[in-house]
């Protein structure tokens, strides 16, 4: 554990450091863009914090790659080098797109290219799926399964992009969930050691938000742009894929790999998407909002959540920490329904679903007041004789 906190503790304080850099030289060469009708914010803003973010990951993988605990990621360092290569480029189309506004298919190529650099040339492929004994059908299948997950999840993530903190810290909380998951999980199949690649890209990711949140806190000095929010999507689908896509099928065994048979079968796939609910909630959402109305899935407006939050009536700060909630007490609630399973807790998994109900009811009261509020005040107003 010590590795992995000196891991966060690293990324952090580099990513802080380049942050700083960043924004400076954006304000100094005015590398900004102009306001947009759909954004927030009023004051033109550098939109190049995803740049400090990726050399902050690839510092702390530089680093890692000369720490002998980390030794067994590195035996096969094609996997590592094709995730880097992926993210290198999505991060120069993200900075092309912040500074330029490319064409949205550019983009989405670029993406799939990326994608496909991570499952053909890095080898990381979702192999299985933890639901039962199943397994994928041919090689084929395999690479295109793991391509359209990543895509998606890149997406996912950059769509909820649109209020300061907002992407960095529900990564945040993501990413200290799955790391949590993910080293439970090494101990529970009986791998013979806590050092693997999900769990280090969740560690860097962890300290990448938390060295680039000062500065993106509310109200931001800097945002992370395409290229931070897409570099984070990216990874998180990675680390996902590397440990849930690739665990052999008879380690899930519900006899074996937790007293409940449904949560032994479908934690490990359940988890890795909890964590990014509300990502693929408004991605879902959007598309189908969008082809609805004959528009491009990826043409962009002004009715994401985080828009629809601003609406009700919620201040900026109040709907990123409205976000923050909702994403935290869905993601710890299946956790704690692992962990019950596993260290076999009065109930197993009821702790977890009652964590679970009452943040729910509690998320959806807070949600909702502003609205609320904003009927009533309404209602006070004395209405003029017509």
């Amino acid at each position: 554990m010590k590795q992995y906190v000196f891991t966060v503790l690293f990324t952090a304080t580099v990513t802080f450091v380049l942050t700083w850099v960043v924004w400076r030289l954006s304000l100094r060469f005015k590398l900004y863009p102009g306001i947009r009708e759909r954004d927030v914010h009023k004051t033109p803003t550098p939109r190049l914090g995803g740049v400090a973010m990726f050399l902050g990951v690839v510092a702390a993988f530089l680093v890692s790659s000369q720490n002998p605990f980390f030794s067994i990621v590195w035996l096969e360092p094609r996997t590592v080098i094709a995730i880097l290569i992926a993210t290198a480029l999505i991060v120069v189309v993200g900075v092309a797109d912040d500074l330029f506004d490319l064409d949205w298919m550019v983009k989405l190529g670029a993406q799939f290219v990326a994608a496909g650099i991570i499952a053909w040339f890095g080898g990381l492929q979702i192999y299985t799926l933890p639901i039962g004994d199943l397994i994928i059908g041919s090689g084929w299948q395999s690479f295109l399964l793991t391509v359209l997950s990543i895509v998606i999840v890149m997406n996912a993530v950059n769509f909820i992009d649109g209020l300061d903190g907002l992407v960095a810290g529900v990564c945040l909380i993501a990413n200290v969930v799955f790391f949590a998951y993910s080293y439970l999980l090494a101990r529970d199949t009986g791998q013979n050691t806590y050092f693997n690649l999900a769990t280090l890209i969740a560690a860097v990711l962890i300290g990448a938000c938390i060295g680039f949140l000062p500065l993106n806190w509310s109200p931001a000095k800097l945002f992370m742009g395409d290229s931070g929010a897409l570099m984070l999507g990216l990874l998180m689908a990675c680390s996902a894929i590397s440990i849930t896509g690739q665990l052999s099928p008879e380690l899930l065994d519900p006899e074996r790999f937790g007293r409940s048979q449904l949560l032994g079968a479908f934690i490990p796939i359940i988890l890795p998407i909890v964590v990014v609910l509300l990502p693929l909630l408004d991605f879902g959402l959007a598309v189908i909002r969008r082809m609805r109305a004959g528009k491009s899935p990826f043409s962009p407006d002004r009715k994401h959540l985080h828009h629809r939050m601003l609406d009700m009536g919620h201040s900026d700060r109040d709907a990123v920490l409205i976000f923050y909630s909702w994403t935290a007490v869905v993601s710890l609630a299946v956790l704690l329904m692992y962990v019950g399973t596993q260290e076999e807790w009065p109930g197993d998994y009821l702790l977890g679903v009652a964590l679970g109900a009452v943040g729910v009811i509690a998320c959806l009261v807070v949600t909702l007041l502003p609205a609320r509020q904003r009927g009533r005040s309404a209602a006070d107003v004395p209405q003029e004789a017509s």
